[in-house]
């Protein structure tokens, strides 16, 4: 049996996408800057896939823009905004394509505020508001952290900055929860939103940003006049095409996926039980993602118990596949040591990220699996 339980790094496409992206890569291969008919039908497709779009977040199709996903959505809020002198605030377990490119800015006297979270990653909101100033123009939080699944609270969050400051904008990293949760753009008063098509079972390297009218950015790409001037560069179509299906799909069918995933993570928490020396690091409250579930195994290093795994035909992650020079560098995530884990609770971390794809049924079989691979591994370490 082959268990994919791998979906926070990636997700199978739909059918449906598939067969999406091939007929609009015969159909639709016209360029859309281009002025003749193929060109104008193209266009035309982009302005209907735009619309699609916007509608699932509630926003203007005008405040769409496709890029290439997640990490170049992030990289174009954090460089188009921040200049030398800026204030930005953030947490300390966001995605590397945030963390790292903070790092670069730093160099350009851009001024960071991380953070501080309680031992289950919520943002606390005291220290938000105590960290905006007058030179804050940003702040840049992920609505589910992709590691632990910790849903912060984006209207509290929103309300603080626009109560505290007229000039800070709010970006939203929406990579893990959009096509899982309802996200309304106008009611959380949300700046900038990043998505990522392959964590809702569309293709990879496409994606769209929301930016909020009359916001305006610096390009990250230069060169045509393409997304409004804000993305230079002939627009994907066919990948275009596949993101604006399986964003329809997910987002029509966002409960009945949220109860089948919650079914299963509620199952696997409840087969742990059974399985010694363990810490559950994302739980079954509101405060967490069905969809990710973050255990670490002391005892044992989890990329050890990963291949373990795979053996069987069971795919997991030890966290973030962006992220895996930094796990090297500090033995494990960096996100469970934000949480204040042990050293050990850190390099036994696996992540099981589950979507509609899954069943019950797969959970007594990677139970079973993880039970024997423990035993054994866990031996053979004394």
């Amino acid at each position: 049996m082959e268990v994919y339980f791998d979906n926070s790094s990636t997700t199978k496409p739909f059918e449906e996408v598939i067969d999406e992206v091939a007929f609009g890569m015969k159909e639709f291969y016209g360029n859309p800057s281009s002025l003749h008919n193929l060109g104008l039908k193209s266009e035309r497709k982009l302005k209907e896939c735009r619309e699609v779009l916007a509608k699932t977040i509630n926003a203007d199709e005008s405040e769409i823009y496709f890029n290439s996903g997640g990490s170049e959505g992030n990289n174009l809020v954090l460089k188009g905004i921040l200049k030398s002198g800026s204030h930005l605030i953030t947490t300390p377990f966001e995605h590397a394509s945030i963390l790292n490119t903070i790092k670069k800015l730093e160099d350009k006297n851009v001024k960071i505020t991380f953070l501080k979270i309680n031992e289950d990653g919520k943002v606390d909101l005291n220290h938000l508001r105590e960290s905006i100033t007058k030179e804050t123009v940003l702040v840049s939080i992920m609505h589910v952290n992709n590691e632990v699944g910790v849903i912060q609270d984006l209207n509290e969050i929103s309300n603080i900055i626009k109560e505290s400051s007229n000039r800070a904008k709010f970006h939203v990293d929406a990579v893990q929860s959009y096509g899982k949760f309802i996200i309304d753009v106008k009611k959380t008063n949300i700046d900038f939103l990043t998505v990522s098509a392959h964590k809702f079972h569309g293709p990879k390297g496409v994606g769209f940003i929301y930016i909020k009218k009359p916001n305006t950015i610096a390009p990250l790409i230069e060169g045509g006049s393409q997304e409004f001037g804000v993305r230079a560069g002939t627009q994907n179509i066919p990948g275009i095409m596949g993101m604006s299906l399986a964003a329809k799909i997910a987002n029509n069918n966002l409960k009945a996926n949220y109860e089948k995933v919650f079914e299963i993570k509620k199952k696997f928490i409840e087969r742990l039980k059974c399985i010694d020396s363990i810490r559950i690091n994302s739980n079954l409250s509101e405060d967490f993602s069905p969809y990710i579930l973050n255990v670490s195994f002391k005892g044992v290093k989890g990329e050890v118990l990963l291949h373990f795994l795979e053996e069987s035909e069971i795919y997991v992650s030890t966290g973030s596949a962006c992220s895996s020079k930094e796990r090297e560098k500090i033995g494990g995530s960096y996100v469970l040591k934000a949480l204040g884990l042990s050293s050990d609770e850190i390099s036994g971390g696996i992540r099981f990220s589950f979507s509609d794809d899954n069943n019950i049924e797969e959970v007594d079989y990677v139970i079973e699996t993880l039970n024997e691979g423990l035993k054994f591994l866990r031996r053979i370490k004394k």
